[in-house]
């Protein structure tokens, strides 16, 4: 099956043209051309009508959308979660776990399991698992209940079931060091998440294994002039990569333009941290078992009022941050999709390029999702 996009504004890693076509054969893509290039024959054809074309984004840490829930351990809530990624232009999704029992997350991941089998929309190609070895100081909306010591036992159980791409941990409490070298060896990415680290644990937890910062930013030890915590580790370091929840609430604008200007645009991927308040407006609903109030675009809990996930849209994510940093499409769509391939090692994704997937996402100027091609089929 060959599939012709044309008329298209591509916009790929250090690559955009304007005018350009693309060629898909199956599931990959033959041919990127140039505005005047001859194109060939083909058995459909999408004249994106000047749109943007650029690489499916692969959201690496979301929890939920649309009152669904990766932990309400059913196959059906995971479908309906990836079929609304699919609508924000997410063609590869890690459903993400929160801080519960060992025997729910089990069930959760047997849950994934059924639908990683049959991939109906988005890719998900293994999990993030966020806590539950995490600081109960710094739980944020992860439920404090469930919080426990690192264990590599129950990681490694969850990761039988189902493959664990990510493990967010806590790296300052006991038993984390090991845990984070344990996952390495398991192929697990291990990220610090609800952390009090100081600069020196982050740095022995990377010397361990460690190659990533979950929702930078948020819960962990903020930039101090005598102590620079994670969030001065995560500006200051060459190779950390990090997590940015780009709705302009979790990181202010200014924030946002801060960790742009400070850090190299290879080590910055755009996620959405969606929970169940995602495409649902005002209105309540809950994270781990804690109500949630979401208004105005903010998702909190509703006791306490602590920032519980996010309502973010990716495709919203991106418009945000085209509008706020001066730097330009072809470097911005590298935090979208090829960053979080690169880390992962998820091979072939990310750019679009002969050979690659043909996981694409077609935008109009608003950064509105006009069409999703997964695997080079309009999903």
């Amino acid at each position: 099956m060959k599939t012709l996009i044309t008329n298209a504004r591509i916009v790929s890693p250090d690559v955009e043209i304007d005018g350009g076509a693309l060629l898909l054969e199956n599931d990959r893509i033959a041919a990127v051309i140039r505005p005047g290039g001859a194109l060939p024959d083909a058995d459909a054809t999408i004249d994106a009508e000047g749109r943007m074309a650029m690489p499916g984004f692969i959201d690496i840490h979301a929890h939920g959308a649309d009152h669904h829930d990766v932990c309400d351990a059913s196959v059906e809530a995971i479908r309906h979660i990836a079929r609304r990624k699919l609508q924000e232009g997410v063609t590869t999704w890690l459903p993400t776990t929160l801080t519960q029992p060992q025997d729910r997350l089990e069930q959760v991941a047997a849950e994934c399991a059924k639908y990683f089998a049959n991939q109906e929309f988005c890719k998900t190609p293994g999990l993030h698992v966020e806590g539950p070895f995490i600081n109960v100081k710094n739980a944020g909306a992860q439920n404090p209940q469930f919080v426990r010591p690192p264990n590599l036992a129950e990681l490694k159980a969850i990761h039988d079931i189902a493959p664990a791409l990510i493990v967010s941990i806590a790296p300052d409490v006991d038993g984390a060091l090991e845990v984070i070298r344990g996952a390495k060896a398991l192929g697990i990415t291990s990220s610090a998440a609800h952390t009090s680290s100081t600069s020196a644990q982050i740095m022995a937890a990377k010397a361990a294994g460690l190659t990533h910062l979950t929702h930078f930013g948020n819960a962990m030890t903020p930039l101090h002039h005598r102590e620079i915590g994670v969030v001065g580790t995560g500006l200051l370091d060459n190779d950390i990569m990090i997590e940015l929840i780009c709705d302009t609430i979790h990181l202010c604008p200014d924030m946002l333009r801060v960790v742009f200007k400070v850090v190299p645009i290879e080590r910055l991927m755009m996620i959405t941290d969606s929970m169940a308040a995602s495409w649902i407006g005002n209105g309540e609903t809950s994270l781990g078992g804690l109500a949630v109030v979401v208004r105005d675009g903010a998702a909190r809990l509703k006791e306490g009022g602590a920032l519980a996930g996010s309502a973010l849209l990716f495709n919203e994510g991106v418009r945000n941050i085209a509008g706020l940093i001066p730097l330009p499409l072809h470097q911005i769509v590298k935090a979208t999709s090829w960053n979080q391939a690169r880390s992962l090692g998820l091979e072939d994704l990310g750019k679009l390029e002969p050979g690659y997937f043909a996981d694409i996402v077609l935008l109009d100027s608003d950064f509105g999702v006009w069409k999703t091609l997964v695997n080079g089929q309009v999903r």
